[in-house]
C-alpha cells in the first residue's frame, strides 16, 4: 500500500495497514538542499527538490505546501520581510491598508499573473507531477480575512471588525474573489486538496459568531468551490479552542490539522468519539515542545496519541502546526518511525 492509497483509505474512515504519519516539515526541509529561506520560500524548483527529498528520506505520507502566511499578501502589496532564518511576514512599518479608506480600494487580483501565488502554483505542478501518484499534494493556503490580517496588520483589524464591519467585509470579499481563481489554478495542477489556514475560527482570538460573520461566509463559497471541482477541503487551525462545529458545517472539510482540542470537548477520546466520524484528524504534536524533547518522549507522546485516535481509521498523526524550522529532524524520523511500528493495524 503506497502513502496516496493509505491516507484515501484513512480519510473514507476504513483502516489501511497502518497510521499515515506527516509531521508539518516545511522551511526545515530547505537544510536538505541547503537553500536559503528566501530561496527556498521564493522559488518553485529549489522548494520542489526540497519537499521531494523530504518525502523520500523521510518516508511521508503527505507533502502539504505551506511555506508562509504571507503568500497571497505578497501579491496584493504587502512589502514583505525575510529574515535569514524564519518566515516571511509583511513590514511592520508600512501596510496596504493604512487607513479604513484603503479597505475600499481592495481589489480582486489575477493570482496566475502574480509573483508568490504564481510560483505557488508552479510549485504545486512540480510536486504533482513527481509525487502526485504516490501521495497526496496538499496546497497550503491562507484564508481571506488572515490575507487581509497580513494587509491591515492584525491589531487595528480587530478595531475595523467593530466600528467598520462594511469595509472589512469588502476586503474579504475581494480577497475571496481572487481565492476563488487561485485555487481553480491551483486544483488544475491535480493537487489532491487545498487547505485552509482559517487562523481566527478559534476561541482564543474571536468569537464564533463573528467568526462566523466576517470568514464563515466566506470560505462556505471557498469550500463549495472546491468540492465542485472534485477536490478535497483541508483546514489547518493551531489556535486554542479551535471551532470544529462551525467549520465542518460551513465546510465539510475531509480533514481538519489541529493542534489544540476544539472549545466543545474536553479530552482527546472525547474529540474522537465527538467528531471523529465526520472528519479526519490530523495533528496534534506541539512542535514547540518536540524541539526539546528526547527520542523516547516524542516516541511515547506519538504512542499516546495513536492509541486515542488510531480506531476505525480517520487519524493522521502529524505535529499540530510547522514542524520547527531550525529543529533537527531527528524527532520527525522519530514519529514516522512510531507510525510505521506502533500505528500498524490488526
Amino acid at each position: 500500500m503506497n502513502s496516496l492509497e493509505r491516507v484515501i483509505k484513512t480519510l473514507r474512515f476504513e483502516e489501511p495497514d497502518r497510521v499515515p504519519v506527516y509531521p508539518l516539515v516545511s522551511g526545515v526541509t530547505r537544510q536538505l538542499v541547503d537553500a536559503t529561506y528566501q530561496e527556498w520560500a521564493t522559488n518553485a524548483d529549489v522548494c520542489a527538490k526540497a519537499y521531494i527529498k523530504a518525502a523520500d528520506q523521510l518516508r511521508l505520507d503527505t507533502i502539504c505546501t505551506l511555506t508562509d502566511l504571507s503568500v497571497e499578501a505578497a501579491d496584493f502589496g504587502a512589502q514583505l520581510v525575510y529574515p535569514e532564518s524564519e518566515a516571511a511576514h509583511p513590514a511592520y512599518d508600512t501596510r496596504v491598508v493604512e487607513t479604513v479608506e484603503d479597505y475600499w480600494k481592495i481589489k480582486p487580483i489575477d493570482p496566475r499573473t502574480g509573483t508568490r501565488m504564481a510560483e505557488h502554483i508552479k510549485l504545486c505542478s512540480k510536486l504533482v507531477e513527481a509525487k502526485g501518484q504516490e501521495l497526496p499534494i496538499v496546497a497550503f493556503t491562507f484564508g481571506p480575512l488572515g490575507i487581509l490580517s497580513m494587509l491591515r496588520g492584525q491589531e487595528a483589524m480587530f478595531m475595523d471588525l467593530v466600528l467598520e464591519p462594511q469595509a472589512v467585509k469588502y476586503g474579504v470579499a475581494a480577497i475571496t474573489d481572487t481565492l476563488m481563481e487561485y485555487y481553480d489554478a491551483l486544483i488544475d495542477t491535480g493537487v489532491h486538496a487545498v487547505m485552509l489556514d482559517t487562523l481566527f475560527a478559534s476561541k482564543s482570538i474571536m468569537s464564533k459568531t463573528m467568526w462566523l460573520e466576517f470568514e464563515g461566509a466566506y470560505v462556505k463559497k471557498l469550500a463549495e468551490r472546491i468540492h465542485d471541482r472534485g477536490c478535497m477541503v483541508m483546514i489547518h487551525n493551531c489556535g486554542n479552542g479551535i471551532y470544529f462545529d462551525v467549520q465542518i458545517e460551513t465546510m465539510g472539510p475531509e480533514a481538519i490539522s489541529f493542534l489544540h482540542l476544539p472549545d466543545d470537548v474536553s479530552t482527546p477520546r472525547e474529540l474522537k468519539e465527538k467528531y471523529g466520524r465526520q472528519t479526519t484528524l490530523i495533528g496534534h504534536v506541539d512542535p514547540t515542545w518536540i524541539m526539546q524533547a528526547s527520542e523516547d518522549e516524542v516516541r511515547a507522546r506519538c504512542q499516546e496519541q495513536i492509541d486515542w485516535y488510531k480506531q476505525g481509521g480517520g487519524f493522521i498523526l502529524a505535529t499540530g502546526c510547522e514542524y520547527p524550522a531550525n529543529a533537527d529532524l531527528r524527532n520527525a524520523e522519530v514519529m514516522v518511525e512510531t507510525a510505521e511500528t506502533y500505528g500498524v493495524y490488526p
